[in-house]
């Protein structure tokens, strides 16, 4: 008896994935909300989606030096919308060449939001006056004070003291969608 092969099925898989999987709509894009980040913004990722967030560009790991190239990346496929969010440097340090570098990228037309950081690791200050420093030099920047809004409350952290809890999850989407509409 001949051995069953599973590549049909697995192309049946795809074919299926790949038909009833809606495209992202370019319009709803453009006038959306994009996230770059790390692991703690991709914790977010349902969170954010519900509050208008199309691209959720986040993975483990991810370090701020490559936000230029992320916005980039996004800008050059016609699908950087006019909010862009970026949470890094829980992983390591903030060049304040890279923050200019990533702002500068998405274009002057478009607003672009820092987050600042709650994380226990010795870079955070650091980083945090860098994000405030690289938000002041451009008129189309502007901060989201993540580690001034949570410091305050520990149930909204696991017990790394940064990754978030489910609570925590919808209070950080919920500040950034504020943040984001309070700006015209």
């Amino acid at each position: 008896m001949p051995r069953p092969t599973l590549l049909p099925v697995a192309i049946v898989a795809l074919l299926t994935t790949a038909v009833l999987t809606p495209p992202l709509a370019l319009g709803s894009i453009k006038a959306g909300r994009l996230g770059i980040g790390d692991s703690v913004m991709l914790g977010a990722k349902r969170a954010l989606h519900a509050r208008g967030f199309g691209i959720v560009d986040a993975v483990v790991s991810r370090q701020f030096y490559t936000a230029p190239g992320r916005v980039l990346y996004w800008r050059r496929r016609g699908r950087l919308p006019r909010n862009v969010v970026i949470h890094l440097g829980n992983n390591g340090i903030v060049q304040l060449s890279d923050c200019s570098h990533a702002v500068q990228a998405a274009g002057s037309h478009r607003h672009v939001f820092l987050v600042t950081l709650k994380v226990p690791r010795s870079w955070r200050k650091l980083d945090n006056d860098r994000l405030h420093i690289c938000a002041r030099r451009f008129a189309n920047a502007y901060l989201i004070d993540w580690y001034g809004a949570s410091r305050d409350h520990p149930a909204w952290f696991a017990s790394d003291g940064y990754h978030l809890t489910a609570s925590g999850q919808t209070a950080y989407a919920s500040l950034v969608a504020r943040r984001i509409a309070a700006v015209p």
